[in-house]
């Protein structure tokens, strides 16, 4: 997600966390995140500018050490694990202008240990974006023999991505390997790392950039053509309802959410039982948030939200949200208290908040 309401209306910036065993293909995936963020500004939290393919023409110039502006806007730290915190910082100032902050894992922490860094971040301008675990599918066997702690970073992530897919002699074989390992998450095949940006956060509109040549107009005007390997898709679900939710029966849809789901995005009208405020949802993987906002002057009260997934059953969830729907003009007095469990701050329950939603694997 891109620019989430956090507390007191400030927007906050999506963190996602890489991950996958060297030659895995996750830095060919950040590139062509960087080189298709679909005017998204990213920023990128690397070992090592070297592996990152900058072009000298799309390097505007330093904004400091060990971190360069690149053509489109996106920002690239090259840092060691101390200085994380410095550069997650750097990059959810305003002025920075990011919209996402991708942090490769490797050579910096376990992903175990990066994604507590983030969910216990009190950072106001971050949130948790989703562990994204990469997996060479035509090694894998191999990387299992090799690493067997694997298969404890698949149960975590929240998105794996099969890699190399066309050079895997068995790949129905493996892409059910890998299935029965990543608990819930969404597992989607890949060649050249090239998954479709809105999988994993909201993409801008284009926007006119003078004066120098962006990622995406160099990769237009000299990339080589990989047309023959597109872009992995995903299921989308659009959701929008003008009778109120009961907030229990969607919290039953929540805790029940099924394996392939991956974001969940969008606010949701709670009718009698908070009438001055819409609630934000922000789900990705096994975390969730809710940020209650005022409904805005004369803004119809409607419930809009949107699924992300890989092989959901769109119609399926669609009746599942209508079933949560309930116009009656009574609220339940402990209606709310499921809801604001998620809600940071809240002093009507204790907020658990993504810490609680993952301590089974984290």
């Amino acid at each position: 997600m891109n620019g989430s309401a956090g507390p007191g209306g400030t927007r906050q910036i999506p963190v996602v966390v890489l991950a996958g065993f060297l030659g895995s293909g996750k830095t060919t995936l950040l590139n062509h995140l960087l080189h298709r963020s679909g005017g998204s500004r990213i920023g990128a939290v690397v070992n090592d500018f070297g592996a990152i393919e900058i072009d000298a023409m799309a390097v505007a110039g330093a904004l400091g050490d060990s971190t360069v502006s690149l053509g489109n806007g996106c920002l690239c730290c090259a840092v060691d694990a101390s200085e994380l915190d410095e550069y997650l910082d750097r990059l959810a100032a305003p002025a920075a202008g990011v919209d996402v902050i991708v942090i490769e894992a490797s050579g910096l922490a376990e992903p175990r240990q990066l994604v507590r860094m983030v969910l216990a971040s009190e950072h106001p301008r971050i949130v948790y974006g989703g562990l994204v675990e990469v997996v060479d599918a035509a090694e894998f066997d191999g990387t299992r023999a090799k690493h067997p702690e694997i298969d404890r970073h698949l149960a975590l992530a929240d998105l794996v991505v099969v890699n190399k897919l066309d050079r895997a002699d068995d790949s129905g074989r493996v892409l059910e390997l890998v299935r029965s390992l990543s608990a819930r998450a969404a597992v989607v095949p890949a060649t050249y790392g090239r998954v479709d940006p809105e999988f994993l956060f909201d993409c801008r509109p284009s926007e006119e950039r003078t004066g120098q040549l962006s990622f995406d107009d160099l990769h237009d005007r000299g990339a080589p053509d990989h047309t023959g390997h597109p872009h992995t898709g995903y299921d989308s679900l659009s959701f929008t309802s003008g009778v109120p939710v009961e907030p229990r029966r969607l919290m039953r849809f929540l805790d029940s959410r099924p394996e392939g789901l991956y974001r969940i995005k969008g606010h949701v009208d709670f009718g009698p039982h908070d009438p001055l405020n819409r609630y934000v949802v922000h789900a990705v993987g096994r975390f969730l948030r809710f940020y209650p906002e005022p409904w805005p002057a004369g803004e119809d009260r409607l419930t809009r939200l949107v699924l992300i997934g890989s092989g959901i059953d769109t119609a399926a969830l669609g009746r599942e949200l209508r079933a949560c729907e309930n116009d009656a003009p009574h609220a339940d007095e402990h209606g709310m208290w499921g809801v604001l469990r998620y809600v940071q701050g809240s002093e009507e329950e204790p907020c658990t908040q993504s810490h609680e939603v993952r301590a089974d694997t984290v």
